[in-house]
């Protein structure tokens, strides 16, 4: 049996959404008139009915011969609205209804999950065997057949600032820090609960390029401020560094290392975005600029158009700070890296660490084609790197670091045999602290109350709470690194390296 708005294809049935619009912008007004035919007729509350085909029929003529924003309104009326809302919850019917657990993106519901239990102190273990797919195209831990004893472990430490025998270097006691999150990006609540997370903790904390930073100082965790190419918080007015603010900043106990980030993963070669949505008044004054319009920080930094201006200006930074001062970047053309290495060894003046952002790093917004297109991913920037920095002769003069898609410890011990020596992670801690992966972070729209500036949204957000998660998290990862170590016949995370892996097909 056909009817008159569906077609029968192939045994299957296609809506004709062209008949399908004919009559129901024909039945609403029809419905009107005989709803109040009946209700003049019978009971005067069949009116209700009536008004409301009313106002359905109003609102259908606007879409239909008034408003041409959209081509779909204008030739389909009510039934087109219907695709719009389909269209708009889309990503929540994939997510919570079709998707299998391994499939969606950036993470997993498989992975997702793993965090949120950790968070919250939950037993993470699974049963019965792995969902993910075993290939030759993958990279796997190699184990020992003579673990080593739990108790013969030693504790993780990290020096930054040790190779320039500096006054104030900074000791990390754990290998995973949280990434770079401005407040712009986050809340005011969600950037006080990772900061107090930290604190309990006992992590170090980077403030993103956001300025001054104000709620990161208020849990008095240890920091790592940043430096972008707008430099808000340290900036003169021509957009170069201020050294009086720098100083300033650099003042604060609570500030251990700076980092002068030159590109990021997720956005290599263009400069940080802060949409128009999420600038309240607070933030404008933070960071010095107008309400009203998208925040787009410069590409780069003007005081670094060259190889050897960018290690003098490195060299600035360390002497006005007089903290451990790192850089970070994503990897594009490596000779430009290697010739940036060489002038290093030439001048003789090198960062405390290089932070290598891989390019499927997380933002808070940015231009999708340079999301998905650009940069090297952290597997294969990183050994690039470590190779460049041993075949130079100067991996001993600094520390070496990483990020992208670290959320487990599995992918962290996997980056940490390739040469890392610390691993940052900013979408973690989200998901630590109930990030439901909803991809509104530049909406300012976050269900979840964390990469919004709306008052309600954030109320939700308890500070304590998602602050204990953050704690729970590191927690529950360093028993898991406990167990790998000694699963890897190591001691130390020091001694993982490149045997420790299984990279056939991958390189």
């Amino acid at each position: 049996m056909t009817f008159n708005t569906f077609d029968t294809l192939q045994g299957s049935v296609r809506i004709n959404l062209e008949k399908l619009s004919k009559v129901v912008n024909s039945g609403i007004p029809l419905t009107a008139f005989f709803f109040g035919i009946l209700g003049y007729s019978f009971s005067f509350y069949f009116h209700f009915i009536t008004v409301t085909f009313i106002y359905l029929t109003v609102l259908n003529f606007i879409y239909l011969h008034v408003q041409k924003r959209h081509a779909l309104l204008s030739n389909y009326g009510i039934v087109a609205q219907m695709r719009y809302m389909i269209e708009s919850i889309g990503p929540e019917l994939r997510q919570y209804l079709f998707s299998s657990d391994t499939e969606e993106k950036p993470f997993s519901r498989v992975e997702r999950n793993e965090v949120y239990r950790k968070s919250k102190g939950i037993d993470s273990s699974s049963a019965f065997g792995s969902q993910l797919l075993f290939n030759e195209n993958e990279i796997k831990l190699r184990h020992s057949m003579f673990p080593q004893s739990k108790e013969s472990l030693e504790a993780f430490s990290l020096c930054i600032g040790e190779e320039r025998g500096l006054e104030n270097s900074y000791t990390l006691k754990h290998p995973l820090i949280i990434s770079a999150m401005s407040y712009g990006a986050l809340g005011k609540n969600a950037i006080r609960a990772l900061a107090r997370g930290a604190k309990k903790a006992g992590i170090l904390m980077n403030t993103g390029e956001g300025g001054f930073p104000k709620y990161h100082l208020m849990e008095d965790c240890d920091l790592v401020f940043q430096i972008g190419t707008a430099k808000f918080g340290v900036r003169n007015e021509d957009g170069t560094l201020s050294e009086t603010k720098l100083a300033e900043i650099a003042s604060f106990s609570q500030v251990k290392v700076i980092e002068i980030k030159f590109s990021q993963g997720a956005k290599p070669g263009k400069g940080g975005l802060l949409p128009k949505e999420k600038i309240t008044k607070e933030i404008s004054e933070l960071r010095g600029v107008p309400m009203g319009e998208d925040i787009v920080s410069p590409s780069y930094h003007p005081e670094c158009t060259t190889p050897q201006a960018t290690v003098q200006f490195i060299k600035k930074v360390q002497d006005i700070s007089k903290l451990p001062v790192g850089i970070k970047l994503c990897l594009g053309l490596e000779h430009e890296f290697l010739t940036l290495i060489q002038t290093m060894k030439a001048l003789d003046i090198f960062p405390d660490y290089i932070s290598i952002d891989g390019a499927e790093g997380g933002t808070g917004a940015a231009p999708k084609t340079f999301m998905d297109d650009l940069g090297l991913p952290i597997y294969k920037a990183l050994p690039k790197v470590q190779n460049m920095l041993i075949k130079e002769g100067v991996r001993d003069r600094l520390k070496l670091m990483c990020a992208g898609k670290m959320i487990n410890s599995g992918r962290q011990f996997m980056a940490l045999s390739m040469g890392a020596d610390a691993i940052y992670s900013a979408r973690g801690f989200l998901l630590a602290i109930g990030c439901i992966q909803a991809l509104q972070c530049n909406k300012n729209t976050c269900p979840t109350g964390i990469t919004t500036h709306d008052n309600h949204l954030q109320a939700g957000l308890d500070i304590e709470d998602k602050a204990n998660r953050v704690q729970n998290y590191i927690q529950s990862l360093d028993r898991e690194y406990i167990e790998l170590i000694a699963a890897l016949g190591k001691k130390s995370l020091h001694e993982l390296n490149d045997e420790n892996l299984f990279l056939e097909g991958v390189y």
